[in-house]
């Protein structure tokens, strides 16, 4: 067992290893007959490969630091999450509706993105890839799954209570009003799952973040108050891209004469 600074070091073997936990999901799936070997096998080789080449790549840029070349990262990371957003509701949204999460996904991020790393942490330089990339694939990330979670409750609840918002637009409510309970419940289908990660944080699981900077070996108190800045930041991309992409997204449900026309 090799170790360097106090951090035991892993082999490829090692890691290998791990691949056992796959072999005995897909054992389990064999059995119960449900048929997801297929999904797991590429989920497993993607993450693989694509870990392995993100690392090899961030060693790059972490011993040239550049400017040009993190903003690039931020917006080849931003430009995948809207793509992956997209494909998940391949011939469910509109070409407005596009526009509207090419917007908002962006925005919220990168608002809390930048409040985080230059009122909070205060970076130097402005553009330290160390902080800036593993921090905005973090607020990306989970932005992402907000607005993914915000857009299918919307587009379920216009469906299904396609007769409702018609009625109370008839009877003269505005699109505004008449969406106002879609908006809300999709608002907080978008926010629930990191306030569930936040209530069980600390007690239940230990995140992601905190555990790496501990085996790195850290201080415990200020691995715990990184976390907590992150968590925070975490929390204001995801509520400022689902708020941006709600208050613009409902409106692609209808025509400039307040007509439903989804």
């Amino acid at each position: 067992m090799e170790m360097d600074n106090g951090i035991i070091q892993l082999s490829y073997i090692q890691v290998l290893l791990g691949y056992v936990f796959v072999v005995l999901l897909l054992y389990i799936l064999r059995r119960r007959s449900v048929s997801r070997e297929k999904e797991v096998i590429i989920a497993t080789i993607r993450m693989t490969v694509q870990l392995l080449a993100v690392g090899y790549v961030l060693t790059l840029v972490f011993e040239r630091p550049n400017p040009f070349v993190t903003f690039g990262i931020i917006l080849l990371m931003l430009s995948f999450a809207i793509y992956t957003v997209f494909s998940k509701f391949k011939g469910r949204l509109s070409p407005s509706m596009k526009r509207v999460i090419m917007t908002a996904l962006p925005a919220g991020t990168l608002v809390s993105l930048f409040y985080f790393l230059f009122v909070v942490i205060r970076i130097e330089p402005f553009y330290n890839p160390q902080y800036f990339i593993p921090i905005a694939g973090m607020i990306i990330g989970n932005s992402m799954t907000g607005t993914t979670l915000g857009i299918h409750t919307m587009i379920n609840r216009f469906t299904d209570d396609k007769r409702a918002v018609e009625e109370a637009l008839h009877l003269g409510a505005s699109p505004k009003d008449a969406s106002h309970p879609i908006v809300n419940e999709a608002f907080d289908a978008a926010i629930m799952p990191t306030v569930n990660n936040m209530l069980g944080m600390g007690i239940i699981f230990l995140p992601g973040m905190m555990t790496g900077q501990i085996l790195s070996g850290v201080d415990p108190s200020l691995a715990i108050l990184y976390q907590i800045g992150i968590m925070l930041g975490i929390l204001g991309g995801v509520a400022l891209t689902t708020y941006f992409y709600l208050i613009l997204g409902y409106r692609t449900f209808f025509n400039k004469s307040a007509q439903l026309i989804r």
